[in-house]
């Protein structure tokens, strides 16, 4: 009973399954690469990161698979060296695309934030409140500010 050699394929596998949890052994015949090789590449690209369950048994995600995969074809079909490899990823993660700003495009509009803000502390301090000792206070105008005009029928 000794140890077999690297995991061979014959098929080649085009797509990646639709599951939520892969183990290591899964992503390693996709990889079409030995489970030492993933858990040493996990060693050298902070990128490669599966969580762990409470076993302690590697559960990759898709993302996870994907960058495994990804890793791979730097590795093996690229010829990239590993550091090579490590600066290639960086880069293409700092070249993702931008957030979606919040407020109609105005991402330095920190007055309309401040004051959204503001709204939302009132109608959780308002929430937090027991019921029936609301105060006409400042949680109330907040909120009756925030009601919007009922809208007119028109003819």
């Amino acid at each position: 009973m000794g140890r077999e050699g690297p995991i061979r394929r014959s098929a080649q596998v085009s797509e990646i399954p639709d599951k939520l949890y892969f183990r290591i052994g899964e992503v390693a015949r996709l990889c079409k690469v030995p489970a030492y090789v993933l858990r040493f590449w996990e060693s050298e690209f902070p990128q490669l990161r599966p969580n762990k369950g409470g076993t302690g048994q590697r559960l990759y995600r898709q993302r996870d698979v994907e960058m495994a995969l990804r890793v791979r074809s730097l590795l093996k079909e690229e010829g990239y060296t590993i550091p090579g490899a490590r600066a290639v990823l960086k880069a293409e993660f700092k070249q993702k695309d931008p957030q979606l700003t919040l407020i109609d495009g105005a991402p330095s509009d920190t007055a309309k934030l401040r004051k959204l803000r503001d709204e939302l502390a009132a109608i959780a301090a308002m929430l937090a409140a027991p019921p029936g000792r609301q105060s006409a206070g400042k949680t109330t105008r907040a909120v009756s500010a925030m009601r919007a005009p009922r809208p007119t029928p028109h003819e």
